[in-house]
């Protein structure tokens, strides 16, 4: 058995060992023996109760902006589980379909990019160092594309490239697939997170939003192959909904690192676009172009990117 191997098995078996851990808990068990209307409205209510602990200590110890910023970093993250639901229905989609989804995720992230993370990333830059924005920034944005090198290198996983024609065809695949798919969604968080932290709402606004775009072919991408190998359709959506969840832990590291340390914010938008760039270069186009076919996702991509230069305008 190989480190791959053992590494996505140890994966499956810690999740599957803390949701039995869970099931056989005395609170559980008390939860589902609740009459269904009373049940649900106990989730609910624990729910809403966790989050007005979260936001309300948010809101006195940084802030309303690092409040918005965490919200907006879940509703992105949130997008992937959106993605998700066509799996409820088919369990395969067109790769020229896939194709272009994934062809106008990578337009929409390009355009965010650069009008919400590195014009704004070097005017700070300027404002900190005269003159020298550019430099600071561009430092940044290798740190970041060496950070998504390093964890490519050391984690186990497999690319967008692997999901052609009929999807990934074995579990562990899949699994390895999963582990990408949350690799690249804490930058993608943090990038949300920094761009509320500079103060420029619109930006954040605008970055939110495509981030959000870009997490729904990605959510697809995790849930059909599970639903394919024999997944419970529900428990599919629920794991792609998951990969999109550690998106409001980078917002949220994001969001206060810059609120806290002001001078690094030319530095940490940087990183953030390098981040994004290097995902897009080495994951979302190559797949656009695996199967020789890619004319449907250039002009995805340019519709994309014309569609989030044109928020990006309207917002001002």
């Amino acid at each position: 058995m190989t480190l791959t191997t053992k590494t996505v098995t140890k994966v499956q078996r810690y999740f599957e060992d803390r949701i039995d851990a869970v099931k056989a808990g005395e609170n559980y068990q008390k939860l589902l023996a609740m009459p269904p209307l009373k049940r649900w409205a106990t989730v609910a209510g624990l729910f809403l109760l966790s989050q007005l602990v979260v936001f309300g200590g948010l809101y006195l110890i940084f802030g309303r902006v690092v409040v918005i910023g965490f919200f907006a970093s879940i509703l992105a993250g949130l997008a992937t589980g959106v993605g998700a639901l066509p799996a409820l229905f088919f369990k395969d989609i067109s790769k020229n379909l896939f194709n272009s989804l994934l062809g106008a995720a990578a337009g929409v992230m390009l355009a965010a990019t650069a009008f919400s993370l590195l014009v704004p990333g070097m005017a700070y830059g300027n404002q900190v160092w005269p003159g020298k924005g550019i430099y600071v920034v561009s430092i940044g944005m290798l740190i970041g594309a060496l950070f998504l090198h390093y964890a490519d290198r050391q984690l186990p996983h497999v690319h967008f490239d692997s999901i052609s024609d009929t999807h990934l065809s074995s579990l562990k695949k899949v699994w390895l697939f999963i582990i990408a798919i949350t690799i690249h969604n804490f930058p993608e968080g943090m990038s949300v997170g920094v761009s509320f932290g500079s103060g420029e709402m619109k930006n954040g606004v605008v970055l939110a939003i495509a981030i959000a775009l870009q997490n729904i072919p990605e959510g697809l991408a995790v849930a059909l192959p599970l639903v394919g190998l024999g997944y419970n359709k529900w428990r599919a959506v629920g794991i792609a909904t998951l990969t999109g969840l550690v998106e409001p832990v980078g917002g949220l590291l994001g969001i206060t690192m810059v609120t806290l340390f002001e001078p690094i914010l030319p530095i940490a938008m940087g990183f953030a676009a390098g981040a994004m760039l290097f995902v897009i270069s080495e994951e979302i186009i190559p797949e656009t172009h695996s199967d020789g076919r890619s004319r449907y996702a250039t002009f995805a991509l340019m519709i994309g990117f014309i569609i989030m230069m044109a928020l990006d305008n309207m917002l001002g």
